[in-house]
């Protein structure tokens, strides 16, 4: 990309929320925007966010000796800086207007597409890309998993969010300077709460679902929903997109459904995968299960052409994956007038997801999968269809089990230590109770809460439970566990890198455990197995 720059008192013509201008700045300009001091270089624009932990207004000094020409901030200052400064009610929204502008508001040459929700919103961004790409559109996409620029795929990071307001407006420029004309932002509640999808003009705005998730980080139910409507309050307000505005929303989830319903004002087509067609336009009225993938019968009505029926179908396992790719042809027809055949292909030519429901086979006699369901609502649902994927008899009786491998994270919603337990217990023969991303709390006091839940609703210490602190060697006893036919599933990690013990990130991959443990296993040269700290000794220091 170019180098940009902007006049500093161009970027205060459309900052919200100022309180106070101080300092001379007649010919200040920036190049580069920063909230970490530690990447300040000559010439960038500082802005200070207050954390939970650090406080960037105590770093304002060091962004300046690194070579800051100003600063934006929220509180007021006891002695302001040598350098002009912008004290402003919120920061990040600040931020966000300011790198947009730096770069030219990119997405207003662009249609963007937003898709929010608790589970499936990866998932769905790619169905859509890949629909987008069908129609011969040029598409791009920032999804937690990576953004996909033209050919070039950049990671988005270790943890799954919406990337930091910097980032998205750096892949959005990108993109328009390379002649992406659609981009579809996955849009999470954290993302959309910290306003990092601000200065961003959507036309479209989908929901998967809303349940249970994040409540340690919005304190409640109310406020994750409405964290999650702020995306669908965006639409409508330039009056001058060319493509007018969409809400997409499940009428399957009554919960999300209803909350939208009553706060949008735009246009709204809703989709359901159970059928329902006498509320939605676009429905289901049959959908298989395989190993190979599902296979349904999409109904779309309400079209200038009348109602449409195609066949749809996805290599990715789940009859789950119907809503997902539903919602994600919605979007495409009604939103972009995009042909139902030609949507369907686009969904067809998605081959896998990484870490949704992946098959990890190195020859084994039982299914192995990792999935990245780590919310009550995804686990049901990922042991659901795996049970639809085991072999049965002549009377329909299953002829294998399911074993489920997975954890809840520390400092984090902790009802959730409740809630998958007694998922598991219902939907898991065999579960294997281990780590996720302990952080600083004791792990084996988080896997006692899950063990306590699992024995209340009935699962059987050492014969349908196991608690296996080491994820390495929980992933190996999972497998250990399988008879021939079996389906074990390690659940939670999907596709990420790391692995936080206390505050330190280790590389770590579910899928190269799942392959290092199933070569192991069979005698076969495989992938070394990721590090992770000894629990006694992670323990002991925490």
């Amino acid at each position: 990309m170019d180098k940009h720059s902007l006049k500093l008192m161009q970027c205060i013509g459309i900052l919200p929320g100022i309180r106070e201008i101080n300092g001379n700045m007649p010919n200040v300009e920036y190049s580069a925007v920063a909230y970490d001091s530690r990447q300040v270089k000559p010439g960038t624009l500082f802005i200070a966010i207050p954390g939970i932990n650090i406080d960037g207004h105590d770093y304002i000094s060091a962004a300046i000796q690194n070579g800051a020409v100003a600063v934006i901030g929220s509180k007021a200052l006891p002695v302001l800086p040598s350098v002009p400064y912008i004290r402003v009610e919120n920061s990040r929204e600040a931020m966000a207007w300011a790198v947009a502008a730096l770069y030219g508001f990119p997405s207003e040459s662009m249609t963007v597409i937003g898709v929010t929700g608790t589970d499936g919103k990866t998932t769905t961004s790619i169905y859509l890309y890949n629909i987008l790409h069908a129609a011969g559109l040029q598409a791009g996409l920032i999804s937690t998993v990576s953004a996909m620029i033209g050919e070039e795929e950049l990671d988005t990071g270790f943890h799954v969010t919406t990337p930091e307001s910097i980032d998205i407006q750096r892949y959005l420029a990108m993109m328009r300077d390379k002649g992406v004309t659609h981009v579809i932002i996955e849009s999470t509640s954290h993302g959309l709460a910290q306003n990092r999808l601000s200065a961003i003009d959507f036309d479209i705005a989908v929901v998967t679902n809303i349940t249970h998730e994040h409540l340690d980080y919005h304190n409640s139910r109310q406020a994750y929903f409405e964290a999650k409507g702020i995306l669908f309050q965006k639409l409508g307000q330039n009056l001058d997109r060319k493509v007018p505005p969409l809400a997409v929303l499940n009428y399957d989830d009554p919960d999300s459904y209803n909350f939208l319903d009553n706060l949008i004002s735009v246009r709204k087509i809703a989709y359901s995968a159970n059928g329902k067609a006498n509320h939605a336009s676009a429905t289901i009225k049959e959908i298989t299960s395989s190993p190979a993938g599902i296979k349904a019968i999409a109904r779309f009505t309400d079209l200038p052409q009348g109602a449409v029926e195609t066949e749809v179908r996805t290599s990715l396992l789940g009859n789950y994956n119907g809503a997902n790719f539903l919602a994600a042809m919605t979007a495409a027809i009604y939103g972009l007038g995009i042909d139902p055949v030609t949507a369907a292909y686009g969904i067809a030519n998605v081959t896998g997801v990484p870490g949704r429901m992946q098959v990890i086979n190195e020859g084994q006699n039982f299914t192995a999968i990792v999935d990245f369901a780590h919310t009550p609502n995804a686990l049901e649902k990922a042991l659901i269809a795996a049970r639809k994927m085991l072999p049965v008899d002549t009377y329909g009786n299953p002829l294998g089990r399911i074993i489920a491998v997975y954890g809840s994270a520390g400092l984090r919603d902790r009802e959730k230590r409740r809630m998958m337990p007694a998922v598991s217990a219902k939907y898991a023969d065999i579960t294997v109770l281990t780590a996720e991303d302990p952080r600083t709390e004791s792990l084996n006091k988080i896997l006692k809460e899950m063990a306590d839940e699992a024995v209340d609703k009935g699962a059987e210490l050492g014969k349908t439970l196991f608690i296996e602190p080491d994820r390495r060697n929980a992933i190996r006893k999972g497998l250990a566990l399988a008879n021939p036919g079996d389906i074990v599933l390690s659940l939670g990690k999907g596709h990420e890198q790391s692995m936080c013990f206390g505050t330190t990130e280790y590389l770590w991959d579910d899928r190269t455990a799942m392959h290092s443990a199933l070569c192991e296993m069979l005698g076969k040269e495989g992938p070394e197995m990721p590090h992770l700290p000894d629990v006694p000794e992670f323990e002991a220091a925490s």
